[in-house]
């Protein structure tokens, strides 16, 4: 994607209760939280038709995944479930779906939210597109500083079957 076109790209932090939402700048160099998705019982389609929605409205050329790499190194149970939930919006989506670590990206987002000087009982509500946003920022940066432009998926690692 380095010689191509810059595009808006959107970020996901898939969640059992809720999914945030991050969308990049047309020049992709800055991630913005966008909104978040609640997840309701058995409602799985209505999780994917909010996200397809979110990329129409954003216009996003591509979607990038958070996906959990344990410490040590490994994708488990969490990670398998999401890669489940991402696989079948795949099918649905008319644009890229990329994997990349969020490995502590729930921490920094609360980090920047408390630095930012938004109040403690505010921030459950944002957590997760901030969480989305540092996501997509991490790839951002580490994309523009890959060689060809492009990284490695991080769900090609081993996936661990045994539940945590």
């Amino acid at each position: 994607m380095g010689s191509e076109r810059p595009m808006k790209v959107l970020a996901l932090d898939i969640g059992s209760v809720r999914i945030g939402v991050a969308t990049s700048d047309e020049t992709e160099l800055l991630a913005s939280p966008y909104r978040v998705i609640q997840r309701r019982r058995g409602g799985a389609r209505g999780a994917e038709e909010a996200i397809l929605r979110a990329v129409d409205e954003t216009e996003a050329g591509l979607v990038v995944v958070g996906l959990p790499v344990s410490f040590d190194g490994m994708l488990h149970a969490q990670a398998k479930s999401i890669q489940a939930f991402a696989e079948r919006l795949r099918r649905r989506l008319g644009v890229p779906l990329v994997y990349a670590d969020e490995t502590l990206s729930t921490v920094r987002a609360e980090e920047k939210l408390r630095a930012s000087g938004v109040r403690s009982d505010r921030i459950a509500a944002r957590i997760d597109a901030a969480a989305a946003a540092v996501i997509l920022q991490d790839y951002l940066d580490a994309r523009r500083q890959a060689p060809s432009g492009s990284l490695p998926d991080v769900s090609e690692r081993s996936i661990d079957s045994a539940e945590p």
